[in-house]
């Protein structure tokens, strides 16, 4: 069986199009462009600035971390593939350490149950950074 052509419509010139062409859609918006940055009333003021002595008082670093934190590296039943669990750690702020945790150690983290759990093998920066941040009891395992 032959294939059906379609019928194509001839193109027209080129050359007779380029008027067409010229409108500009963003020409209006060039115009108010121009308005002085002084008279625009529709921006919003800056954020007012809150000085040291009236923010808070944060929670002291023991008290972020007030029991013992226990890291141990593990691979069993994760396909070969090696973790650092940390146990110990509060549940009422693991959301957001596992956060913190992600961006300083550069690495992938989840909390799980009330561990948290890194990818890869940092039981030793797991414990440097835990450390820094105020953890006084931490337990090294294998």
């Amino acid at each position: 069986m032959a294939k059906n052509k379609s019928k194509k419509t001839p193109r027209e010139d080129p050359g007779a199009t380029a008027g067409a062409l010229s409108h500009n859609p963003f020409a209006a918006l060039s115009a108010t462009a121009t308005v002085d940055a002084a008279s625009d009333t529709s921006r919003k003021p800056a954020p007012s600035v809150v000085a040291p002595s009236d923010r808070p008082p944060t929670a002291s670093p023991s008290a972020r971390f007030p029991s013992q934190i226990v890291i141990r590296r593990e691979k069993k039943g994760r396909g070969g593939k090696t973790i650092t669990r940390l146990s110990g750690v509060p549940t009422d702020g693991l959301s957001s350490l596992t956060g913190e945790m992600k961006k300083a150690l550069g690495c992938g983290a989840t909390a799980e149950g009330a561990d948290l759990i890194l990818l890869g093998s940092l039981v030793d920066r797991a414990a440097a950074w835990l450390s820094e941040a105020g953890a006084d009891k931490i337990v090294k395992g294998n």
